[in-house]
């Protein structure tokens, strides 16, 4: 069993990158097997703080090779920019792979996004205006170019290009009144792009099997959290991609069976970005004291620079979030920005109609539901930089043990503070 995912149970920022940005240290291979450039992971390395929006989070070890798997879709411009950040960080240049049947995120999905998150006005769904959802809805209408498109003739790519050009203009045109694509311009963007990233493009499927069969060590990067997922998160206010371990076979083309470590990150309070049902939610002085104190710098989108919304620990939503995963373990994270707090209150279950629940209901029941909270005592006192978990103050073990408990699954890690060295391993 070679495999291990990094994987989110929340709705993503849940400290996936740095959790990998360690483990990479002891792997061969690290994947992001899905999503794009629209969430970011925040490392803080001996090279300074990055927020990684498509680049996998392996890019700081020399010694592995970091793969864009098919089931991405990607950013040629984001690309070509963190590639210069990590240069001018003075980060050795890393080994990227690129598979060959990834999606491109082009310029026009991008001006699509923003169209319709205009035309929805107050509907919309908070995009990040990267182009994603655009990008993928063209994967399965088969109107989208993958990586291996960008190798062909300069004829190939001007008459797809003319192809996609007559149906995005009825678009433009009749619906969102917008001016209209020169398809001979989208065909000199493809041509920019295969100067770019023709280095990289190669089959990652072969590549990948053979490692496998090589017993190289192999982490799965996973973008946002179950509770963001296509299928089993909070629909509609959801990601446009599957953000489960499981996909991870499918987004990187690996035997399923060798998927056998699978980490689900669990922040030790929540927090998101974008709309959508948030049942722990908190407000006011309360969101803004832990929104400050908590991440690695407060809590600000890494794409987006938004604030995120604050909670407390939802442990209906993290149970669920760790099943969707699958998960073997649990990795407890940013517990160090609890230690302010003389009492933390905890969602244990969930009012929805006069009834409790401790079950993860669907979207309609879910917008009626109201948390139901334990108070459990906080340890007031600064943890940041402890290593031995029986050194931790009683109180915060008390706050580990009750959340590991609840969610039914070992938690392997405690992360207390934003550099890789601040994990408690149990």
């Amino acid at each position: 069993m070679s495999i291990t995912a990094i994987v989110g149970a929340n709705w993503g920022d849940e400290g996936k990158g740095k959790l990998t940005d360690a483990l990479a240290a002891a792997a061969d291979i690290v994947i992001r097997f899905q999503g794009g450039a629209n969430a970011g992971h925040t490392i803080v390395n001996q090279y300074g703080k990055f927020a990684l929006h498509q680049l996998p989070s392996g890019v700081f070890h020399s010694h592995v090779v970091n793969v864009i798997g098919n089931g991405a879709v990607f950013s040629p411009e984001n690309f070509r920019d963190e590639l210069a950040a990590l240069e001018q960080a003075a980060v050795p240049r890393p080994r990227l792979l690129l598979s060959e049947r990834a999606q491109l995120v082009m310029p026009y999905h991008k001006l699509f996004d923003a169209y319709e998150e205009q035309r929805l006005a107050g509907r919309s769904f908070g995009s990040t205006r990267s182009g994603i959802a655009p990008a993928y809805a063209d994967k399965f209408a088969k109107t989208g170019f993958q990586l291996c498109e960008l190798l062909e003739a300069d004829s190939y790519l001007a008459d797809k290009a003319a192809a996609v050009c007559a149906v995005k203009n009825t678009l433009l045109e009749h619906l969102y009144h917008q001016p209209l694509l020169d398809p001979a311009a989208v065909a000199a963007t493809l041509r920019e792009y295969r100067e770019l990233l023709k280095p990289y493009i190669g089959d990652s499927f072969a590549y990948l099997h053979q490692a496998v069969r090589e017993g190289k060590r192999i982490l799965l990067e996973g973008q946002l959290g179950a509770l963001k997922d296509v299928d089993f998160g909070i629909y509609p206010m959801v990601t446009s991609s599957n953000t489960i371990a499981a996909y991870g076979a499918v987004g990187a083309g690996l035997p399923p069976g060798h998927i056998g470590r699978i980490i689900a990150v669990v922040k030790a309070y929540s927090s998101a970005v974008g709309g959508g049902e948030f049942v722990s939610e908190i407000f006011g002085e309360q969101a803004d004291e832990l929104r400050k104190r908590g991440g690695d710098g407060g809590e600000y989108g890494a794409t987006t620079g938004r604030p995120r919304r604050m909670g407390w620990l939802d442990l209906v939503a993290s149970r669920y979030g760790v099943r969707v995963q699958s998960a073997t373990e649990v990795a407890f994270t940013v517990l160090d920005a609890l230690s302010y707090l003389p009492q933390i209150p905890v969602c244990v279950a969930y009012e929805i109609d006069g009834e409790q629940t401790t079950d993860f209901p669907a979207t309609p029941r879910l917008k009626k539901a109201r948390p139901v909270l334990k108070v459990l005592e906080g340890w007031n006192c600064d943890i940041r930089g402890v290593s031995d978990y029986h050194k931790l103050p009683q109180a915060a073990r008390e706050y580990i043990e009750f959340a590991e408990r609840f969610i039914g699954v070992p938690f392997s890690s405690i992360g207390n503070g934003p550099r890789r060295e601040h994990v408690i391993r149990r």
